[in-house]
């Protein structure tokens, strides 16, 4: 055999011998996959795929105090194609019905959809939008069209449902109402009530097994869940959606014509502590308003003039005055070591007492109450106000509260100056909030609620669970302190020389303090000086059932920014039209046996009244309500001090009616 020869049949062994290898090598890897690796190769085909994705549940409803809704969940349906998985028969039979059922809802042609649905069927295009954002409604009508009634196999239709958080109150309170959402990381955002309640709201995610059909296309397999998601349940919250609306819109009318930069209005019931309205309007560059951040809650800054209130419970209750003390405010002006403390009312008020520098709201007499009162012992005035829970927050769900900031003796920041300058509310600082739940502790005889955003957990008709009023402190204060302060809030209003007198009215009682903080004021150019205008009170006076409180930020100078004038009117409309707008109950309790003390009360009363004075009676002992009856028959003007039975009258008895015009009676 020539050498040639020999050398191709050489190769054509070793071309054999490779072929034979590898297909050798081939049946091994096949034999491996089928029997050793082929779970593991099947479950990677699957999850190729097949995917499970998580179905979000409803949220919950958030409603309002009388069930109104402030935040639902809407579910959006989006529509496509599956134009494999229908025969040429079906698709042929009722493209025509089925474009022309499309064209009648929607509003475009029938031709339109008919190309649509060709091309589809011509790409073997098998997702296919054919309509998004649909309701419920016509999500159920298109179910019903010709082909798309044969169901996903042999119809080709594809269902997508999202859910839409919706608000039906618009832009009111929508902040206090606030969302969740959820970034891309997972992570996730509360704000509001929307936040703070989520665990009640946002229900248990279901399952559902998709196939994919294209890039980052899937199909649901099946028209059932592997899981069923479980909706969350519905939140009712403490807020009237009426009172809501007139918080709103009387902060916007004080806003837009003070030209000021941001402001909020709160309401709470006094005896539950429910907040019944939370208005936050901020401007935007072109000068309208919306409800930018939650500043009732989140905002602390320096209270200005409303923290006298505290100021004077703490001088009350430590014994370092008494409401009839007697302080010079000079000619309006105190020098403290280099600093100069200043009164609004230009010479001063001369030798006041203390009830009368809180009606007119001296800066000097407070400043020389406190610091005299506490030079010695710093330490106890600080204590004081903590054992009010001044330096705690108030503990709300709602996120991001703000940090109140009370300084204590030894602090950075703490000065000889301190005392004085946190007299009338300066180097402290406290949120709007956190200054109502103390001036509704004074309204309810000194109980210290946790305000109070949520009622009830529902699901359905079932309750789930209840939430009761919070008591944070039982007593803040003694019940003689509570008198006298309530006294002299309700004088602020009432009596003429009062800051809050602007906003008297004879039919209507208001108690509050009024308020004006500097701000910027390290700055030496006085046109750089911004104010925050203040009201904080309840209503009516007498017996409050509701508090409140208006602040305003950097109203503009050249228009006003003085509390009375600026946040005043907002608490006065707030409160006329909450008040007139709400149910009056009296509760009459029927005794039944016959009081005989009520009785020969009012006999005494009675034969007084059949009597014709010529003198000044004898009024010591009779209850205040029956001594001015008396008096104003006679036509005698009459002001009372203090609560209970007259024990002083500022006219003694046996003066000639003719000379009196006016009799003050003390009450105790």
């Amino acid at each position: 055999m020539p050498a040639t020869d020999k050398s191709i049949l050489t190769r054509l062994y070793f071309v054999a011998g490779a072929l034979v290898l590898f297909a050798g090598a081939v049946l091994f890897k096949l034999v491996s996959i089928q029997f050793v690796d082929g779970e593991k190769y099947m479950a990677l085909a699957e999850t190729r795929t097949t995917r499970m994705f998580t179905i979000a549940p409803n949220r919950g409803n958030l409603y309002s105090d009388d069930g109104s809704l402030l935040a639902t969940s809407v579910s959006k349906y989006t529509i496509r194609f599956d134009a494999v998985t229908v025969s040429d028969a079906d698709f042929k039979e009722n493209i025509k019905p089925l474009s022309d059922a499309l064209a009648k809802l929607f509003g475009k042609t029938s031709s339109h959809y008919q190309q649509v649905l060709r091309k589809a069927k011509q790409n073997k295009n098998r997702y296919t939008l054919v309509a998004r954002n649909l309701d419920y409604t016509d999500y159920i009508a298109v179910k019903d069209f010709p082909l798309f009634k044969k169901g996903p196999f042999k119809g080709g239709l594809i269902i997508e449902q999202k859910t839409k958080r919706e608000h039906p109150l618009g832009k009111i309170a929508e902040r206090s109402v606030g969302y969740e959402r959820i970034d891309e990381n997972g992570y996730h955002t509360r704000v509001g009530m929307e936040g703070a309640f989520s665990e009640y709201l946002s229900g248990i995610e279901g399952q559902r097994l998709k196939q994919k059909i294209a890039k980052n296309q899937w199909k649901p397999i099946g028209s059932d869940n592997i899981v069923e998601p479980k909706d969350g349940y519905d939140v009712y919250s403490t807020i009237d959606i009426n009172i809501q609306d007139i918080a709103h819109h009387a902060l916007l009318k004080q806003l837009e014509q003070y030209k000021a930069d941001h402001g909020t209005v709160i309401v709470m019931e006094t005896k539950t502590g429910e907040v019944k309205a939370i208005a936050n309007l901020g401007s935007t560059k072109d000068g309208k308003y919306y409800e930018r951040l939650n500043y009732a809650i989140g905002e602390s800054h320096e209270p200005g003039s409303t923290f006298k209130l505290m100021n004077l419970v703490a001088a009350l209750e430590d014994k370092v005055v008494d409401t009839s003390s007697v302080i010079d405010t000079e000619n309006g002006t105190w020098k403290l070591y280099n600093h100069r403390i200043k009164d609004t009312k230009h010479g001063g008020h001369g030798k006041i007492s203390v009830a009368k520098a809180f009606e007119v709201s001296s800066n000097v007499a407070f400043a020389k109450m406190m610091h005299n009162g506490y030079k010695d012992d710093p330490e106890k005035y600080v204590n004081r106000l903590m054992s009010m829970g001044l330096h705690k927050k108030l503990g709300l769900p709602v996120r991001g509260e703000g940090i109140p900031v009370l300084r204590y003796p030894g602090d950075k920041g703490w000065s000889g100056l301190s005392l004085a300058q946190m007299a009338y509310g300066y180097e402290v600082s406290i949120t709007p909030l956190q200054t109502l739940a103390f001036y509704n502790a004074i309204a309810n005889d000194g109980e210290l609620l946790k305000p109070r955003l949520i009622k009830e957990v529902k699901e359905w008709n079932k309750s789930i669970k209840k939430f009761d009023k919070e008591v944070l402190n039982a007593s803040i204060c003694s019940k003689e302190t509570v008198r006298k302060v309530q006294q002299i809030l309700k004088d602020v209003v009432e009596k003429k020389s009062g800051t809050g007198n602007g906003m008297y009215s004879k039919n209507f009682s208001m108690a509050g303090k009024t308020g004006t903080t500097q701000t910027n004021y390290v700055s030496k150019d006085k046109d750089k000086y911004e104010y925050i205008s203040s009201f904080a009170g309840y209503f009516p006076a007498d017996n409050p059932k509701y508090s409140c409180i208006v602040v305003i930020h950097k109203p503009d100078k050249s228009v006003g920014y003085y509390g009375a004038d600026v946040s005043g009117p907002v608490f006065k409309s707030v409160a006329q039209k909450v008040y007139a707008t709400s149910p009056l109950i009296d509760e009459i309790y029927i005794k039944d046996e016959f009081d005989i003390g009520l009785d020969k009360a009012y006999q005494g009363y009675f034969a007084h009244m059949q009597k014709e004075y010529v003198k000044v009676p004898n009024l010591h002992g009779m209850s205040g309500m029956d001594a001015i009856s008396i008096l104003e028959n006679l036509g005698i003007e009459v002001e009372l001090k203090g609560n209970g039975k007259v024990y002083r009258q500022s006219i003694s008895k046996g003066t000639n009616i003719k000379v009196v015009k006016k009799i003050v009676l003390e009450l105790s």
